[in-house]
């Protein structure tokens, strides 16, 4: 069951970063292993949506809600595909000047023993890359960081139980 919970600040407005992780339609352009995202509902601030993942011969389709409160937080809840369960939360919170704080957790397990296995082998390596996509993004969009942002710290915790 890999967990990974980790809090970054990043030298962008929450409402900047919350644009990014809000915007799942685009999640294929930019975040690795991401072949392609379909909305398959909307209703107000509740999304709906198919995931497809693909890495190497393995390629999985993810259906879940995505819950949208603007500007400050991004609830995923998993309704079908490979997956036991998947919880998934971004919160955005204001942080000196300008910067963001996220709090970013994801816990979740296979139905098959062999995917949970094969998982844990690449689960820090791929969420590094995943938030670090998420960065480079903000910088393509927003410009990079001004110099008085630089060195923004990051913190995280991860485990592979």
């Amino acid at each position: 069951m890999p967990h990974h919970a980790e809090t970054r600040r990043l030298p962008y407005t929450p409402a900047q970063v919350y644009a990014l992780v809000a915007d799942i339609g685009r999640y294929a352009e930019f975040l690795p292993w991401v072949q392609g995202m379909r909305i398959l509902k909307t209703d107000g601030d509740v999304v709906t949506a198919d995931m497809i993942v693909g890495f190497k011969m393995v390629r999985e389709r993810f259906t879940s809600r995505v819950t949208l409160t603007p500007e400050t937080r991004v609830h995923v809840d998993y309704l079908s595909g490979p997956l036991k369960y998947l919880h998934n939360d971004w919160v955005f919170r204001p942080a000196v000047n300008g910067a963001c704080d996220i709090d970013f957790s994801v816990d979740f397990e296979f139905k098959n023993k062999m995917f949970e296995r094969l998982a844990g082998m690449f689960f820090h390596d791929a969420l590094r890359r995943m938030v670090g996509a998420f960065e480079t993004r903000a910088a393509a969009i927003y410009g990079v960081p001004s110099p008085a942002l630089s060195g923004i710290s990051s913190s995280s915790a991860t485990s592979a139980a």
